[in-house]
């Protein structure tokens, strides 16, 4: 107790010899390790400000307690600290600190650096003197502006080393592309660097939104071309700035007259902020980007837009002098002006970038719950491969039931859930064909063996779980189906009973009773109820067609389809036999219904003459 009474001490005469400037202060652990790193516009006041008051934070008193040596680097203005503190952050991301979530899987299109530059769209930002510009967080988007600068200007897309001395030397031939039109042949000096480098000149504007200069350009040699009476060029050349104009109309989200502002908007909860960024050229947007921030220390939404804001002019080099936020931020920029809009276009702007983060926060979220439901689907499965005592996780399970009334129509049916959920589409339903009667042991063998020998002949994926709906006896017949193939890796399989739910193993004679609350018994349950569900309906599909074929399609000159519309219509015989002629001819037409009406008119009469379909 009073070692660390002492070493508060210390640290609070540290903090008296404090400057009363601006600058960053770091907090280190007894180990030497960076755990925080904040700003300040008085570091004297905000390093006490730690040590002199009861803080409500319970990760902030924890911090108190680890810090065990403070320094400090004094800066010029308070902007200059919260550019050190954002670099000191992402070069120590110290265990404290508001973490910024990378962004390297996002797109890019790089001008390479080297000699004929190339343009393509990269994930690797790779610091070799290339121009990056995004990222970008559409793929649509990448792929539309590559698609115009395509269609503008011809670059080479071959990997060669073009230096002025292999195409001296003429190491190389022209490729299929140049045959094509895409290249002009710079690797046989069909075209010279200067025009070339003129065009990534464009290109750059282009990426940077400045339309309008690429475009006044394109009109200036437009017109020369044509003076010079180049047609052919002059209208070529119409036909980029066509081109340039028909991307802008689609690209414009406001007033043209808006021409070099940033947008930044942030929505948090307990524990994460979201902040997007929209960049604004000619009233288009030409990059968008939401940054998730993880927060450490119950930061308020303030001093995240200020670490955001220094973010991504950084992430995104912008260099605008007026930024269109929701509030003010904590810390001003030189020579920047913070807007907090109250109508017209610039509010249209901030709803957007509001929308924005708003779904992407959304998106985050049900991925997070589509996260923890497969993570509890994969423990479920686990506590019953620990329950059951199988060799492999249960990912693939498949249960049977047998369907029969009153001994017709017998059925099977086979439920599929894989990852611990239905996969419905490898649902399958059996009729039985070689069991006479009621025989629900020998229709278990008949489906088992069907279903298995299938999946085996056709090289498809065996179960690791076979759940039978029944006892001892169904289990026996299911194990009798797959005594007589062969498995590389042979299933476990159940029965479930009933009566108590007990679960039975084939050569254990005692029963297995799983806790009636347990995960285990109910995802068993669940596949047993599926499966007669799924079974009961073939079965009752089976015997309405049935019904159809036993009745109305005997009649003679009345089809399958007839008797489905008329039992469509009347859902039973009994219904349709009380129809009049003209009733029956709204429903089938007039021959068919004469047909029809007379058939049960003699039959009513007892005339055993009805006209019935012979065989």
């Amino acid at each position: 107790m009073a070692s660390k009474s002492n070493h508060i001490e210390r640290l609070k005469e540290q903090v008296k010899r404090l400057p009363g400037k601006p600058g960053v202060y770091q907090y280190f652990d007894e180990n030497g390790v960076i755990i925080y790193v904040g700003k300040a516009k008085n570091l004297k006041k905000r390093v006490a400000s730690y040590f002199s008051k009861k803080h409500d934070s319970t990760k902030t008193k924890i911090l108190v307690r680890k810090i065990r040596e403070i320094k400090h680097i004094v800066v010029e203005t308070e902007q200059d600290a919260l550019l050190l503190e954002n670099n000191l952050i992402k070069k120590y991301m110290p265990r404290y600190n508001v973490m910024l979530k990378d962004d390297k899987t996002y797109p890019w299109i790089c001008i390479k650096k080297e000699p004929f530059p190339r343009v393509f769209k990269t994930r690797n930002f790779v610091r070799d003197g290339s121009q990056y510009f995004g990222p970008y967080a559409s793929v649509y988007m990448i792929n539309t502006i590559l698609e115009l600068v395509k269609h503008l200007y011809k670059l080479r897309s071959c990997k060669l080393n073009l230096s002025a001395s292999n195409v001296a030397e003429n190491k190389y031939k022209v490729c299929l592309e140049y045959h094509l039109g895409n290249c002009l042949g710079p690797c046989l000096g069909l075209q010279s660097m200067n025009d070339y480098d003129a065009n990534i000149t464009h290109i750059k504007s282009i990426l940077k939104g400045h339309l309008n200069g690429v475009k006044s350009y394109l009109k200036e040699m437009m017109m020369q071309m044509a003076a010079e009476l180049n047609f052919e060029g002059a209208e070529e050349t119409k036909q980029k700035i066509e081109l340039i104009e028909k991307y802008q109309s689609k690209s414009t989200v406001v007033s043209a007259s808006i021409t070099n502002i940033d947008v930044v908007s942030i929505r948090d909860d307990e524990k994460l902020a979201f902040v997007n960024f929209l960049k604004i050229i000619d009233g288009q947007v030409i990059q968008a980007h939401t940054m998730e921030m993880t927060k450490r220390l119950d930061e308020d939404k303030t001093e995240l837009l200020s670490l955001a804001i220094v973010e991504m002019r950084e992430r995104f080099s912008s260099d605008v002098k007026e930024i269109i936020v929701p509030f003010e931020p904590d810390v001003k920029l030189n020579g920047v002006t913070y807007t907090v809009p109250q109508r017209g276009d610039k509010v249209k702007l901030l709803e957007l970038s509001e929308r924005n983060v708003k779904y992407y926060r959304l998106e985050k979220m049900k991925q997070a719950q589509q996260l923890d439901k497969g993570q509890q689907n994969t423990r479920v499965l686990q506590t019953l491969k620990d329950d059951l005592k199988l060799d492999y996780l249960p990912v693939h399970i498949e249960c049977f039931d047998n369907s029969n009334l009153q001994g017709t129509n017998a059925v099977a049916a086979c439920v599929v859930f894989k990852g611990g959920k239905p996969a419905k589409r490898d649902y399958r339903h059996f009729n039985i064909k070689t069991v006479e009667g009621p025989d629900d042991f020998a229709s278990m063998t008949e489906v088992v063996h069907r279903r298995y020998k299938r999946l085996l002949d056709e090289g498809e994926s065996i179960p690791q779980l076979i759940v039978i709906d029944g006892g001892k006896g169904q289990l026996g017949a299911a194990m009798e189906a797959l005594s007589s193939l062969k498995f590389e890796k042979e299933p476990k399989v159940i029965g479930i009973a009933k009566r108590l739910e007990e679960i039975y193993r084939p050569g254990d004679p005692v029963p297995l009773y799983l806790d009636k609350n347990s995960e285990s018994l109910k995802i068993i349950q669940r596949l047993r109820d599926e499966a007669h569900r799924f079974g009961i309906t073939h079965h009752r599909n089976k015997r309405s067609k049935e019904l159809i074929n036993n009745e109305l399609s005997q009649i003679d000159g009345i089809g399958e389809k007839t008797a489905e519309i008329l039992l469509k219509s009347q859902k039973s015989v009994k219904q349709i036999k009380t129809l009049t002629l003209s009733e029956l001819e709204g429903v089938v037409g007039k021959h068919k219904a004469k047909i029809v009406f007379d058939y049960f008119k003699k039959d009513k009469n007892g005339n055993s003459g009805a006209a019935k379909k012979s065989g």
